[in-house]
């Protein structure tokens, strides 16, 4: 139109094109002096928004990315993010529900008691952790994954990985754990299914030795568990099922690398006001340390 108006009357033409002579207007008004004030805050808001999407590894929702871009600085609403990316076609990753398959009971093991009763979250850290063990499939055959977190922080305490799914794996996974938080508090519960890992002689002598207390929730209700059946949906719906695994090796080192990088200190968790478990964890820290400074200012006068 532009090009021919000239030749032809403006109207004529938006009647033929089907357009309007305003949008014309709109359009070379918008050529010659640039993009109006909401037209450049738009497009601010959409590269903000595509960067913190592409930083999370092209997982993250609306919800997440609204509280990324609020610690950056960036004060923007929830829908306005989730306008942004469906302007964009950007769409965050839900975790589906994971259906355990690798709880086999030992007939023949000890009884132990439920003692978290579903409250895996007791207000304050090491009340209570929470364990599993997961199987995940590479070029090489099976990769067996056991973790140990926090329920209060969501942390991943301990972490281990096997080609055989025996007792030695969640050993190893309790025992980082316990390195990691040094003196644990009298009292601590270790909860998990009823498989053989966790009822086995081994474990049991290891939660003695470190003085932790065993807790089991019942046979075949998987809800007794959820806490550690989350964390394996958000495990392999965010991470390892987006990509082919060939070799052990590189799935070793990229899950941890996953756990302690992306899990424990980038990925927000709405269960904890959007801030990473470790942050959450540092927070509790500062606050502790307040208090006793106080406390000692208290005395001291």
């Amino acid at each position: 139109m532009d090009a021919q108006k000239a030749n032809f009357e403006i109207t004529r033409m938006a009647r033929l094109l089907g357009v309007t002579r305003q949008g014309y207007y709109a359009w070379r008004r918008r050529r010659e002096h640039g993009p109006g004030p909401r037209a450049q805050r738009r497009e601010v808001i959409d590269q903000a928004v595509r960067e913190a999407f592409q930083a999370s590894d092209e997982v993250y929702g609306a919800p997440r990315i609204t509280r990324e871009l609020a610690g950056q600085g960036m004060m923007v609403d929830r829908k306005t993010v989730a306008a942004s990316m469906r302007r964009q076609g950007l769409e965050g990753i839900s975790p589906r529900m994971f259906t355990p398959v690798t709880t086999i009971q030992d007939s023949s093991a000890r009884g132990f008691a439920d003692y978290v009763q579903r409250r895996w979250d007791q207000g304050r850290l090491d009340a209570v952790w929470i364990s599993d063990i997961t199987y995940l499939p590479t070029g090489e055959g099976w990769l067996y994954l056991a973790a140990v977190r926090d329920g209060h922080s969501r942390r991943v305490l301990g972490w281990a990985m096997d080609e055989c799914q025996g007792a030695s794996v969640v050993d190893r996974a309790l025992r980082m754990a316990h390195t990691l938080r040094g003196d644990v508090p009298e009292g601590l519960v270790f909860h998990a299914d009823r498989g053989t890992q966790y009822t086995s002689k081994t474990l049991f002598e290891t939660c003695e030795e470190l003085g932790i207390c065993q807790s089991m929730g019942r046979t075949g209700v998987c809800w007794d568990n959820a806490m550690a059946e989350s964390f394996w949906a958000t495990l392999k719906t965010e991470f390892y099922d987006r990509r082919s695994w060939p070799t052990r090796a590189e799935a070793r080192r990229e899950v941890a690398r996953w756990i302690e990088i992306v899990y424990n200190r980038r990925r927000l968790h709405s269960s904890l006001d959007y801030t990473s478990p470790v942050a959450f964890e540092n927070a509790i820290k500062r606050d502790q340390a307040k208090t006793e400074e106080h406390a000692d200012q208290a005395q001291a006068a």
